[in-house]
């Protein structure tokens, strides 16, 4: 594993696993491979940009050509998938999309890595394909029951890379991951829009009562558990990360107003979305026995996030145009 193709590299997490795989294995070459949606940013690779063991390509995942190319030219051995469309809420208002990346799109990876006998597909999934838990902990073994078009696309997405292990022997392996928080997040998920609002004195939409409850992972914490997974991972397996931090949107919303000495009067209650899941939680025995633990308790690290994006204004307020406006009118003033 010397050559990693990480697609979808220049989103959140992804821009995060990059930062952290440069940092960690100096004689590691990191190329990202991402399309440059809304959500996909060069800024967050930025810090990066000058490494010598780093590379940009700009393709789609969809595009079995450009995909090959890519893997050729840059005599790559791994590919590590986060490139997916990934926000429930835009699932419900277009799926398609959903549809076309994250299943179609796992389906050329796989045919690729398959085609030109890659060392290691490594697939980003969720903690959403499980459905929601009102008591206890998702093992890995247990069903799928996916509740929106997102989280169904995910699923199929991670069945098709399943059975690729299963029918050629395709060496994969995954993570599904919980609620991720940090740097350079887009600004449509709950903690960065619920910042960036409050920066701006803007209300923070809070749907219904603000009582569903996330488990809270910080992005390093879920960069170390996916580097642990390439390294001592077993083919074939899939590992949950989580970090057993579990708060209720409502406290969330309100620890970032206190550390932002804003007032609580700024949540306004927005229209609950349909099919909204109350709880995820899932069981990290399997990943723990591999030696990974988080080390960012949740209050530290949301600290953390809120500061950066205190200090980071100039990445973010460029993200407030257009596009992202129109979508904010439609989820969270039209539908009042």
């Amino acid at each position: 594993m010397k050559n990693v193709l990480v697609t979808g590299g220049a989103g959140f997490i992804g821009a995060n696993f990059v930062h952290h795989m440069l940092r960690t294995y100096p004689d590691y070459r990191v190329v990202v491979y991402d399309k440059l949606t809304y959500a996909g940013n060069p800024a967050n690779v930025a810090p990066v940009a000058k490494n010598p063991n780093y590379a940009f390509v700009h393709g789609d995942i969809c595009n079995r050509e450009q995909v090959r190319a890519a893997v050729k030219q840059h005599n790559i051995d791994t590919i590590v998938n986060f490139a997916a469309e990934t926000h429930v809420d835009r699932s419900i208002l277009d799926p398609d999309a959903f549809v076309q990346t994250d299943v179609y799109g796992a389906f050329v990876l796989c045919e690729i890595a398959k085609e030109l006998r890659l060392e290691r597909l490594h697939h980003i999934s969720t903690d959403e394909v499980y459905g929601p838990i009102p008591t206890g902990k998702f093992k890995e073994t247990d069903r799928f029951k996916p509740t929106s078009p997102y989280a169904a696309s995910k699923a199929g997405g991670e069945l098709l890379v399943i059975s690729y292990f299963l029918t050629y022997g395709l060496p994969i392996t995954i993570t599904r991951g919980v609620n991720t928080y940090g740097p350079y997040q887009f600004l449509e998920k709950a903690i960065p829009l619920f910042i960036t609002n409050a920066i701006e004195d803007q209300p923070i939409p809070l749907y219904g009562d603000g009582s569903m409850i996330r488990d809270r992972l910080y992005v390093l914490d879920h960069a170390r558990a996916i580097d642990v997974v390439l390294h001592r991972g077993t083919l074939g397996e899939a590992y949950n990360v989580a970090a057993d931090m579990e708060r209720t949107n409502l406290d969330v919303s309100r620890k970032i107003l206190a550390l932002l000495n804003k007032p609580e009067t700024l949540i306004q209650r927005a229209l609950d979305r349909p099919a909204h899941d109350v709880r995820y939680a899932l069981d990290t025995e399997k990943l723990g026995a591999l030696g990974w633990e988080p080390q960012m308790y949740f209050e530290q690290g949301l600290e953390e996030t809120v500061q950066w994006y205190v200090d980071n204004q100039a990445w973010w307020r460029p993200l407030k145009n257009g596009a992202y406006l129109d979508y904010y009118q439609k989820q969270y003033i039209e539908r009042r």
